[in-house]
């Protein structure tokens, strides 16, 4: 809707512009918002303001003029000036019905791409394979899988890149280790914190086990055998450990998508060699080095983008730089997103431009770092165990599962959220009393609390702020949690259980908005398509959540005030299944595009 009126004001201008009334050359962006109060309308506009001035007109005087250019348009039913000259459009509930009609009749609920498909690779998760996955691996694995998800359901085609880090020094240490120590299967190395740890003291004490694995990277990277077998063992059960926690967290990464450091070492002196033909590197200290003069220091001198160690290694930026030629040359990717810390901004920002000198991408090809903040404890630091460790992210969902399934073994069953609190039900349509639940069910209610309110809790947030992890918080009912929208799915699931019916069920009549609180639930309804493109093009999962409780919320208020099985004629009642089956399948499917699993019952 916010692109019709977009279109309409341009019409209007276009033909004041052709009237003299506006000046020629003007190419405002034209601003549409939802309204907060629906008594001033349903969208607002503040091109008067805008272009008072360069019209040399009075803002109101402009409004005026401009609704009178504005052509008309079915879905809109009146256009009104407010306060010092916004103007507020009005949705015609007729055209608002046939736009749910239309929403409800598509398997994906009118959702379209805003703009045309692309092939975008998402580079998210990319552990340390030297090291068991931590909470500090959770953000950019949940929020890279929000994101992608959204891309493939508007149509993209998504390459899951997960970049492990799979090759470097520290893999001799880990290689000397495993000759001591073999291990034959995944369970041998369990706990793969106590296996570096153990190889890490080992490597500070032992000055021969030192040299022999310095000895063993060299023999590594010059490909041999023995060496090859270990480590590719290595990773096989570390990425087992890995698989483990994704498939805990229901995110869509396989081993298929796995392209580690490891996978771009051949092509790193093609990398430098690539530069220095460019006349892009310097050297400093006898490293290698590319330097912009954009990028410079407190002191006013520029930083290095430092490609190759004075003793020959390899540092990060020069596989990030492999890499982005692999995604542009053998990928042929239209977008890049890459789902890394917050704290390594300047190294992308670098890393892209040299990628773009150097010609290893290509002119049209859009890289974004997606940064994130920090996952922190109650004293505000970064998350960790009461002694001071690092908190292994299987843990971290075993206690939530935990913790899951005695928040619920303690509920009331006969309660039901309203409004966003947890209360008694007063409403006027009673639940149908609960179904009896054995262990296993109650078991698979709690793996999708508890793993969804963790992953909630962190994708509620603005990627780039930093939150207070709590247990007690994310597993509440009331406000913004994942079991608050859970459990207001399953609300609405229970409507239909009583009419034998399902959400996704052919039903009779047609949607007729009347009612206020009809209104407002609509309203919001038809602003889906418009939130799931913005999460693709800013990759901000938080403004789906946002909307998701909005639409609980409202929900709850119409099914307070708008009887749906007590409605008096059976065409009222029809539209409000109709309404409800629409507003159930877009949480749904929210929920979904989070990496939740949505629940019948609870």
């Amino acid at each position: 809707m916010k692109d019709s009126i977009r279109h309409l004001i341009q019409q209007a201008l276009t033909r004041l512009t052709a009237e003299g009334v506006l000046p020629e050359g003007l190419t405002p962006a034209i601003q549409v918002e939802n309204t907060k109060d629906k008594s001033h309308g349903d969208f607002a506009s503040n091109i008067a303001l805008m272009l008072a001035k360069p019209a040399g007109r009075k803002p109101r005087e402009l409004a005026e003029q401009l609704i009178a250019a504005l052509p008309a348009d079915p879905s809109v039913s009146k256009v009104e000036i407010a306060g010092p000259g916004f103007l507020n459009f009005f949705q015609n509930s007729d055209a608002l019905a046939e736009r749910l009609e239309a929403a409800l009749a598509d398997s994906k609920l009118g959702v379209t791409k805003a703009e045309a498909p692309q092939r975008v690779v998402v580079d998210l998760s990319s552990p340390n394979l030297a090291k068991e996955m931590h909470v500090g691996h959770l953000r950019s694995t949940i929020i890279g899988d929000a994101v992608a998800r959204t891309l493939d359901f508007l149509g993209d085609e998504v390459i899951r890149q997960n970049h492990v880090g799979d090759w470097g020094t520290q893999f001799g240490m880990l290689l000397a280790f495993l000759q001591d120590q073999p291990v034959d299967s995944a369970a041998d190395l369990g706990d793969l914190e106590h296996f570096y740890r153990a190889a890490k003291k080992r490597f500070d004490e032992s000055a021969g086990f030192a040299d022999r694995a310095r000895g063993l990277v060299v023999k590594l990277q010059a490909g041999d055998p023995e060496c090859r077998r270990l480590w590719q063992r290595f990773n096989e059960i570390s990425l087992s450990h890995c698989q483990e926690v994704y498939d805990r967290l229901g995110v869509q990464l396989g081993p298929a998508d796995v392209r580690g450091e490891s996978a771009y070492n051949a092509d790193l002196p093609q990398i430098v060699a690539a530069l220095e033909a460019k006349g892009l590197l310097s050297e400093s200290d006898g490293a290698q080095c590319v330097f912009m003069d954009e990028y410079q220091n407190a002191e006013g001198k520029p930083l290095p983008v430092i490609v190759q160690k004075a003793d020959g290694g390899y540092l990060y930026a020069t596989t990030d730089l492999a890499a982005m030629r692999y995604r542009s040359q053998t990928l042929k990717a239209d977008r890049v997103l890459y789902f890394v810390d917050q704290r390594q901004a300047l190294h992308f920002q670098m890393a892209f431009e040299v990628a773009r000198r150097a010609g290893f991408v290509h002119a049209g090809m859009e890289l974004e770092h997606m940064g994130f903040g920090t996952m922190n404890g109650a004293d505000g630091r970064p998350f960790k165990t009461r002694d001071g460790g690092t908190v292994k992210l299987i843990d971290l969902l075993d206690e939530a599962e935990a913790k899951a399934e005695a928040v619920l073994r303690t509920k009331n069953p006969k309660t039901v959220v309203q409004n966003g609190q947890l209360g008694h039900e007063h409403s006027r349509e009673k639940s149908p009393p609960p179904a009896v639940m054995g262990k296993s069910d109650i078991k698979e209610i709690a793996k999708a609390v508890g793993i969804g309110a963790v992953k909630y809790a962190d994708l509620s947030k603005h990627r780039t702020s930093d939150y207070i992890f709590n247990y007690e918080q994310m597993l509440s009912f009331e406000g913004n949690t994942a079991p608050y929208l859970l459990y207001a799915l399953t609300r609405i699931h229970s409507i239909f259980r009583k009419l034998n019916k399902q959400i996704s069920d052919a039903l009779p009549g047609r949607i007729t908005i009347q009612a206020e609180h009809e209104q407002a639930l609509a309203a919001k309804l038809a602003q889906f398509a418009e939130v799931v493109n913005a999460v693709a093009a800013k990759g901000t999962p938080h403004v789906l959540c946002s909307y998701l409780y909005e639409l609980a919320g409202l929900f709850s208020s119409f099914y307070e005030h708008c009887p749906i099985l007590a409605a008096e004629e059976a065409a009222v009642q029809q539209s409000r299944l109709r309404l409800a089956a629409l507003t159930g399948r877009t949480l749904k499917q929210g929920l979904e595009l989070l990496g939740l699993s949505p629940l019948e019952r609870m």
